[in-house]
């Protein structure tokens, strides 16, 4: 499919960068060999649009898809994408027999196991279903203590022919914070849940529990797979490391063009509650993007660019509007008049950054990018549509955060050999 190398003009806009995406997955995939990756593209690809990342992924090494639900696979499938897909989070509703006939792996761990065992009995088709061990994060996976009895259940139910358990996984919940001891605490038990399936005589396709973050920063923890979301959106995971000095680009750029601009005098107020006021006579500019776009109402203080210069939004975030403080008079109604003009929220290098937006809203980057509503069109580019799957650099990682000692698991690359490759290879 051909794209547009520059967006048609439109009120807003994301624009979506696939080369982006691909020089990510392929940076990661870098990163994490001989590990593959897993594209998550649950939550429609975080804001980004899941088909047309899924693609990009795919075509730059991902050799499995996530999702969180069902339907989200489903969908991908209904696109043509006939990877591995992987999805890890039902209901009693969910559409087991569908996900079964579409040749959608699931992630099982608890009373999941004898509804899709019920479904596959009913189309007389096997699941492909992988285990998943609660490590300590509390949400879904099977409790330490059930695990031998969940695996014993799984493993009669595969000699009757209803399904193949072709993985084991689990899910960090500290990765973030690379120093912070739950991490080697969880990778010890998922150690141990694997060696108790395989000890059973699971003959497992693979083992994944590292995120983006401990894709990044545990070595130790790649085993076969690492599922990787942000990353591949281009955001850093940890406080205090950017996107660049992670070799990532980030994929999105939020922007609309500038709404009205008037002066007005000082003491003026500024949205509702009036907690802005003037403090001399200036001009204001509105930006159409508000919280039903999918911009927090509490980002007061958030970035816009224009004409290369970064205004903080002043007052509340409104539903479909938000006001910057331009300093200076003079300017409305006159050839000078920032009406029309391009204003971006947040983007890749030289443009604000989502970072900033989440400091702003006092939240994470995943949040502001994946809020990003449907009220504003996806844009997709190529920047680079001559880029091949070879054309990774590769760039400084997060591996300083990595414990000074680790041990990999059987399969695993030794770090410090994978360190040194990371960051010498061409």
């Amino acid at each position: 499919m051909n794209y547009p190398e520059f967006p048609a003009p439109a009120e807003r806009t994301a624009v979506i960068d696939l080369a982006a995406i691909r020089h990510n997955v392929r940076h990661l995939s870098h990163v994490v060999s001989p590990a593959r990756v897993m594209a998550v593209v649950k939550a429609d690809a975080y804001g980004h649009g899941a088909v047309e990342t899924a693609r990009a992924a795919v075509s730059a090494g991902a050799a499995w898809l996530g999702v969180a639900h069902i339907s989200e696979a489903l969908a991908l499938r209904t696109a043509g994408i006939t990877e591995p897909v992987l999805a890890w989070l039902h209901t009693r509703e969910a559409e087991f027999g569908e996900a079964i006939r579409a040749n959608v792996d699931l992630g099982v761990s608890g009373w999941d196991l004898e509804e899709v065992v019920a479904a596959a009995r009913e189309l007389e088709m096997p699941a492909r279903v992988h285990l998943k061990i609660d490590t300590g994060l509390g949400r879904n996976g099977c409790p330490e203590d059930l695990w031998e009895a969940f695996v014993g259940r799984a493993l009669a139910y595969q000699e009757e022919g209803l399904l193949r358990v072709v993985g084991i996984f689990s899910h960090f919940a500290v990765a973030d914070e690379p120093h912070r001891p739950e991490t080697d605490e969880q990778l010890q038990k998922f150690r141990e849940a694997v060696a108790v399936a395989e000890d059973a005589g699971v003959d497992r396709e693979v083992r994944h529990i590292a995120n983006t973050p401990g894709a990044l920063s545990r070595p130790d923890a790649h085993f076969d797979l690492v599922r990787i979301g942000l990353g591949i959106y281009g955001l850093s995971p940890f406080a205090g490391q950017t996107s660049a000095e992670l070799g990532l680009r980030p994929a999105m750029t939020v922007k609309t063009t500038i709404a009205a601009c008037k002066e007005v005098p000082a003491d003026q107020g500024v949205s509702y509650g009036l907690h802005y006021r003037t403090q001399e006579p200036t001009t204001l500019a509105l930006i159409p993007l508000g919280y039903a776009d999918g911009i927090p109402r509490v980002a007061t203080g958030g970035p816009v660019q224009v004409d290369g210069q970064v205004y903080p939004v002043v007052g509340r975030v409104a539903m479909d509007q938000m006001v910057i403080d331009l300093h200076r008079t003079g300017i409305a109604g006159t050839p000078d008049s920032l009406v029309g003009r391009e204003a971006v929220l947040f983007g890749g290098e030289g443009q604000p950054s989502v970072d900033e937006w989440a400091s702003a809203a006092g939240s994470i980057n995943y949040e502001i990018i994946s809020r990003i509503g449907g009220r504003v069109p996806r844009t997709y580019i190529d920047s680079d549509p001559r880029s091949t799957e070879g054309d990774a650099e590769a760039l400084p990682i997060a591996l300083e955060a990595a414990p000074e000692s680790t041990t990999a698991p059987e399969g695993a690359t030794d770090p410090e050999t994978h360190a040194a490759q990371a960051v010498e290879a061409p």
